[in-house]
């Protein structure tokens, strides 16, 4: 998508994304004036762990008792916070750059993965893996500022849709999961993503629909360069990786961001592992759960054998570890916000 693309049309297309991404943010605070703050929730073991340690590190003198100051929730994004099938949501994006910037590249019509994403050839660009991934991240993602680079998201999320629901990426978030956060967030709790997707890609929508401001999202990043643009001071996204914030890299990435060691750690996949294990090992109360998706009539069900959010250890090792496995099937009574009209 090139800058001469989005001139046309984008400030109706801004507003009809802003109006889009809040609709989100104002269902979870409306949740908090009901007696049950988690209403999307079913009874269970589950809902009432999380409520148990809630009320115990929000309660003086109880033994699970959390000081405000360490009340830090960390949350990963794709299958956790929004849907992440047929493939991650980002990857999606990024084929739509690539249509968009190849008038540019007649090169990629040849070129692989560029050609695969030319063709929606969704089973080739998975084949091609994490690096076929990263060539054309780089390929469409660096160049610009990281303003610019946000507001190129914002345009997209505006008329993308979902080719199963139909419905705006930033529609497809899981109503229970925006519960806990405003849940935790009405108890002193400070949230936080933490994900393998693009840091800026985050950043350009995380607040309206998840409450979280840019400076606390932790994600995957490209490196850039201050420079001077006509004489204005700026920085550049360059077409090379500074961090990967996946598996063994988030506990990292969360040292780097933020300084603590959070006491709560929500993920889907074998991703997640380590955060949760790390999160897990600290000192005093936790809560460790990872989200199973099991319905397939409602969402999607994948777990052992899935290219995309695989969850084996997971489920192997993490009740043992006093993880909490939520089925999205059982435990969830709904799983998307209604649809807007």
């Amino acid at each position: 998508m090139t800058r001469a693309s989005l001139s046309g049309g984008a400030a109706a297309r801004r507003r009809l994304c802003g109006a889009a991404l809040g609709l989100a943010l104002a269902r979870p605070g409306a949740v908090l004036a009901q007696g049950d703050p988690l209403p999307s929730w079913a009874d269970g073991p589950a809902k009432a762990r999380i409520v148990a340690f809630v009320r115990a590190a929000t309660t003086v003198g109880s033994r699970g008792f959390v000081p405000p100051e360490e009340r830090i929730a960390v949350f990963d994004n794709d299958g956790t916070l929004w849907t992440e099938r047929p493939v991650y949501v980002q990857l999606f994006f990024v084929i739509d750059r690539v249509r968009a910037l190849a008038p540019r590249h007649p090169e990629w019509r040849q070129t692989q993965p560029f050609r695969a994403a030319l063709e929606g050839d969704l089973a080739a660009l998975a084949a091609g893996g994490e690096r076929a991934l990263l060539q054309l991240v780089m390929a469409t993602h660096a160049g610009t500022t990281p303003q610019e680079f946000r507001q190129i998201v914002r345009d997209w999320l505006a008329v993308a849709r979902h080719p199963r629901f139909g419905r705006p990426f930033t529609e497809l978030v899981y109503q229970p999961m925006l519960e806990l956060l405003a849940y935790l967030r009405a108890h002193g709790f400070k949230t936080y993503i933490v994900s393998g997707g693009g840091i800026e890609f985050l950043r350009a929508w995380a607040e309206p629909v998840y409450g979280i401001p840019p400076e606390q999202v932790v994600g995957s990043s490209i490196k850039t360069r201050y420079e001077l643009r006509e004489g204005v001071p700026t920085s550049v996204r360059l077409p090379e990786i500074d961090f990967i914030d996946d598996g063994a890299g988030k506990p990292v990435g969360i040292e780097r961001h933020i300084g603590r060691r959070p006491v709560a750690a929500f993920g889907n996949s074998d991703g997640d592992f380590q955060m949760l294990e790390w999160v897990s090992a600290g000192a005093g109360p936790r809560l460790a759960l990872l989200v199973h998706h099991d319905d397939a009539e409602r969402e999607y069900a994948y777990d052992r054998d899935s290219p995309v959010g695989r969850l084996a250890r997971g489920l192997d090792e993490g009740p043992r570890r006093g993880w909490t496995i939520v089925s999205m099937k059982n435990d969830w009574r709904t799983i998307f916000p209604p649809a807007e009209r």
